[in-house]
């Protein structure tokens, strides 16, 4: 079942869709609801976004921020950007306030697209600091303008333009991941890296041309973008679902009649969570992909199911670098290195570990450009992160005498909640803004889920008065909803280091107390855009 296997010169977007669009021309490539690509039909969409683009002075290079849900407006763009040359940058939809600002002020994009669902995200942005010349949006709306900044529907329509010739090292996404110190970083993902994302992933996941790959997972994400890429180089059709959703989940599997799925890890124990029900079992998925599962949920998930979950590692700035096939899984394990990669163990000084000790994980990649290719404006970050021309991950993981990686933690100081990286910065920041807090330290704490949950620990300043609700209400709007913290703690002091630092592991040991503010024992909702 070895995928059409594109050469090197021809492992861009535009040359592998070309290709089968030739192979392939009236197979189904991509479905979301009642509406069906095949290869042809995406093969157009390309040549006249591309053309819709160029027409508003989008060059080969230049980059365009799109905020925008699943569907095939964000897909039109994806096409016609890779088709021009143009440097595609999704947004997650839940962004705004000074990370939204940052965002778009370093990647330097142009043009803005976005679905009138999310303009109230723009609340907070200020444009004459942006090199933003134009906002369209997915679909019609009655003001002219956006804080001050020309504002139309996107054109519905284009003139079809030749395919722009590039290399496979060309820039084909930024994808902003948060920042662990500092703000979001803009990895620069170029056209080869999704080849052999899909390429890895079709070894792991043993997929075939006949395969459906559905997924709820979000564009914005490598997962989803990964799944795009599979469907292109096997001439597989992929569904895109609008999102993920615990009651829908089984039984969209079988009305898709989908064969592979894709899960996160923390998405797995909320469909446990779930009584059984008979659409458990109703569908002929045969395997999902399901980085961070705990170890623990792997045997009821395939008892329930009948679907085994598949383990691996990968980063937005690297590839599916650890993963091995469901037959060669142990249990609590990540995976072996995938053949074309290498990675080791070290200590703080990049010294190499010995099997069975925990260090971080360092990774790099034999192909060329089957990595990124660093952090977009932010040279001083890429050299520390690719450090003695190893991939620094933040990892901390050990490495058995058998060859197979255990995931311990996170070495650096980020939250992973719901799917989502949050910088505890970011977080930080925000709370800081406010002029009566006088300290804040944004830290993990764990929940029943797989994953963490946010809490954030707060000094005020002097003679205020101030709740955690009142604090909720303030960083509501100025945060994506899934870093909104859910347990608040009010102090006097915070544990710090003898050079000033605070000693955040103390208090995500300490955790929530029976005393601590719990946001989900209010009645109170986050409002989700």
């Amino acid at each position: 079942h070895l995928p059409h296997f594109f050469e090197p010169a021809d492992r861009t977007l535009p040359r592998m869709l070309s290709v089968q669009a030739q192979r392939f021309p009236t197979h189904s490539f991509v479905t979301f609801g009642d509406v069906t690509w095949t290869f042809s039909d995406a093969e157009e969409v390309a040549a006249s976004y591309a053309g819709i683009l160029q027409s508003a002075g989008i060059k080969k290079h230049d980059r365009i921020a799109l905020i925008c849900g699943n569907g095939f407006d964000f897909l039109s763009v994806l096409l016609g950007c890779a088709w021009l040359g143009a440097v595609l940058v999704p947004i997650n939809t839940a962004s705004r306030g000074a990370q939204l600002q940052h965002i778009l002020s370093n990647s330097g994009a142009e043009l803005l697209v976005i679905d009138p669902d999310f303009i109230g995200n723009l609340d907070h942005i200020d444009f004459s600091r942006l090199t933003i010349k134009q906002i369209w949006t997915t679909a019609p709306q009655s003001e002219p303008s956006i804080n001050g900044i020309a504002a139309a529907a996107m054109p519905s329509q284009g003139s079809r333009l030749p395919a722009a010739e590039l290399q496979p090292s060309d820039l084909f996404a930024i994808l902003y991941t948060s920042g662990t110190t500092g703000p979001s970083k803009g990895v620069c993902c170029p056209h080869a890296q999704y080849y052999w994302w899909a390429f890895n992933s079709w070894r792991v996941l043993e997929l075939k041309p006949d395969d459906i790959l559905s997924t709820t997972l979000p564009l914005i994400h490598n997962n989803a973008l990964n799944t795009f890429f599979q469907a292109l180089i096997l001439g597989a059709h992929m569904i895109l679902e609008k999102r993920f959703s615990k009651s829908a989940f089984f039984g969209d599997l079988a009305k898709n009649n989908a064969t592979v799925t894709f899960l996160l890890g923390a998405m797995v124990p909320i469909l446990l969570s779930a009584k059984p029900h008979a659409a458990e079992r109703a569908h002929r998925v045969r395997i999902a992909l399901s980085p961070g599962t705990p170890a623990r949920f792997h045997s009821e998930f395939l008892k329930r199911t009948g679907i085994p979950l598949v383990e691996g590692w990968g980063s937005t700035e690297t590839n599916f670098v650890i993963g091995t096939t469901v037959d060669r899984q142990q249990p609590g394990m990540i995976g072996t290195v995938a053949p074309g990669f290498q990675a080791r163990v070290v200590d703080d000084q990049d010294n190499e570990l010995p099997d069975g000790q925990a260090g971080e994980l360092l990774v790099r990649a034999d192909a060329p450009f089957a990595f990124a290719t660093g952090y977009y404006g932010a040279p001083e970050k890429t050299v520390e992160a690719w450090r003695n021309l190893w991939f620094h991950t933040g990892d901390r993981v050990v490495r058995e005498a058998d060859g197979y990686f255990r995931f311990i933690d996170r070495i650096k100081d980020a939250i992973r909640r719901r799917g989502e990286n949050i910088s505890s910065y970011e977080v930080e920041q925000v709370f800081l803004s406010h002029p009566g807090v006088a300290n804040a330290a944004a830290y993990p704490v764990r929940s029943s889920l797989a994953e963490d949950e946010v809490m954030v620990s707060i000094i005020l300043g002097q003679g205020e008065a101030l709740t955690e609700m009142d604090l909720i209400k303030f960083c509501e709007p100025r945060l994506p909803y899934f870093a909104v913290p859910r347990f608040i703690e009010i102090v006097d002091a915070l544990p710090m280091t003898e050079n000033g630092k605070v000693q955040k592991y103390k208090l995500s040991e300490r955790g929530a107390q029976a005393t601590t503010f719990d946001l989900e024992a209010t009645d109170y909702k986050i409002r989700r855009h």
